[in-house]
């Protein structure tokens, strides 16, 4: 049998579970500006609309890869780069609280908005499936039309029984 040489299970390869720490809230440099993710290109590359107006290809950082996840609408921290206007770094994504806290301060315009779903709480979220009026008038009016579709049937049935074959008696036979 062979011998157990291995680091550990998937516990290990788990890792701790992370209490969520309050950061200290980190403000664009020199060179750095606040921007929102317009679109992801794949192979850690986005496009991001500045707040200085320019739209800019981001690239996410090595660091940062496969530890924190990035999506569309999200607030970020990015780099210029001196040699290429058109291309940043991101440096860090802010959470939903952070980027209140910055909207607070004026440090972003209020024309960077958060998705809608994540500015309510868990109770204030909306959801709305249709209408139940228009459900059951569609309800209501397939279930006519299916009981019309079975009385002409069978009337039509009925109907295409001849006189011979009604008088015909099987004690006949």
């Amino acid at each position: 049998m062979p011998k157990n040489t291995g680091l550990g299970g998937k516990k290990r390869k788990q890792g701790k579970k992370k209490v969520f720490e309050e950061r200290e809230l980190q403000f664009a440099g020199e060179m750095q500006a606040y921007g929102q993710v317009l679109r992801l290109l794949g192979d850690s590359r986005l496009e991001i609309q500045c707040t200085d107006g320019v739209k800019r290809m981001g690239h996410i950082r090595g660091t940062m890869k496969k530890k924190v996840w990035i999506a569309m609408g999200d607030v970020v921290l990015v780099a210029k780069r001196d040699y290429e206007d058109d291309k940043c770094d991101i440096v860090l994504k802010y959470t939903e609280e952070e980027v209140r806290k910055l909207k607070q301060l004026e440090e972003i315009p209020e024309s960077i908005k958060l998705p809608e779903n994540e500015n309510k709480k868990n109770d204030e979220v909306d959801i709305v499936f249709g209408d139940d009026d228009e459900d059951q008038e569609k309800a209501n009016d397939s279930n006519t039309n299916k009981k019309k579709k079975q009385a002409k049937k069978e009337e039509s049935d009925s109907d295409e029984i001849s006189e011979e074959d009604k008088s015909f008696d099987v004690d006949d036979i």
